[in-house]
């Protein structure tokens, strides 16, 4: 089945304590779009402007990203800019510039309108829920967020979540949206908010899933070198909303745990490189092989 994906579109300009790079493509829809085309096809959904190049459409379609859903008008794309600390774990963003992202209303084509799965990327949640109310009986919706949202947009966010299956956040953001310290309690408390399942990215350190009286703890793979850790989040969110659509007809805890394993790896090969150049040159006996590597790493019981 097809998943629907929502979310920027941008140029990004990222500095690492040892390089910078200018003009890369990015933004969560073009990092989660990528990632979830390795499963199913998939139906995008973003804006750009007129600076966008054309070989950015054909390169999609070669990927079975469906683009009818990106408007491409007047003016200059979104454009992002931010600088990492040496643990690459936190970052500040030195510039943005919205641009046409500024007034992007996006309106579902018809054939759009009837797809099972959705991928509502990390954006605003006003647009997040105008895309959602265009829908007809979504199987499963996903949704992604930030701290921007949790801070400036509470109420439009959390109108949001009875409407979602699965919310992915970091541990930090959890943490803001629950005042809670402890994850374990901020997992549940934000599932009584609305999500039926709740993810919550741990960066290095993996990820947590939260269900019904069920739970689920996954590590990340371990690398020697990071190039880029932007979009590692949105890949992941990615990984998981491609794999069910390709894979699953009816979601449980435990095809959710195969999913966030799979968005895991994906996330692992994105920040090996700078935008998405890592991803761009993937394939799948890669992803396989990393897939059954993180099942070795987690095994735990010997055979005897």
């Amino acid at each position: 089945m097809s998943v629907l994906v929502l979310g920027s579109i941008a140029f990004d300009t990222v500095k690492t304590p040892v390089e910078e790079h200018g003009d890369l493509l990015g933004g969560s829809a073009s990092y989660a779009a990528l990632a979830a085309s390795f499963f199913s096809p998939v139906r995008l959904v973003g804006i750009v402007g007129t600076d966008f190049p054309r070989s950015e459409f054909e390169f999609w379609k070669s990927r079975k990203v469906d683009t009818e859903g990106v408007q491409r008008v007047e003016g200059k794309t979104f454009r992002w800019s931010g600088e990492y600390s040496w643990d690459l774990n936190t970052r500040e963003t030195r510039s943005v510039a919205l641009n046409v992202f500024e007034k992007f209303q996006p309106t579902l084509p018809k054939t759009y309108r009837q797809t099972d799965f959705a991928l509502l990327a990390n954006i605003a949640p006003s647009l997040q829920s105008h895309v959602l109310h265009q829908l007809e009986k979504p199987r499963f919706v996903i949704a992604d967020t930030m701290d921007l949202w949790i801070q400036t947009t509470r109420t439009d966010l959390d109108a949001l979540l009875p409407n979602v299956d699965l919310l992915i956040l970091n541990d930090s953001e959890a943490r803001e949206m629950t005042k809670e310290t402890s994850l374990i309690k901020a997992g549940r408390r934000i599932r009584k908010m609305g999500p039926r399942y709740v993810a919550i990215k741990k960066g290095e350190h993996g990820a947590l899933l939260f269900g019904d009286n069920e739970f689920f703890s996954c590590g990340a793979y371990p690398l020697e070198d990071i190039h880029d850790p932007t979009g590692a989040g949105d890949t992941f969110a990615g990984g998981i909303a491609g794999y069910l659509a390709g894979a699953v007809k009816k979601v449980h805890f435990a095809e959710l745990r195969k999913a966030m394993i799979y968005g895991s790896v994906l996330a692992s090969f994105c920040v090996e490189a700078f935008s998405l150049e890592r991803l761009r040159k993937l394939t799948m006996p890669e992803i396989n092989e990393r897939y059954e590597t993180f099942k070795s790493m987690s095994q735990f019981e010997i055979s005897t």
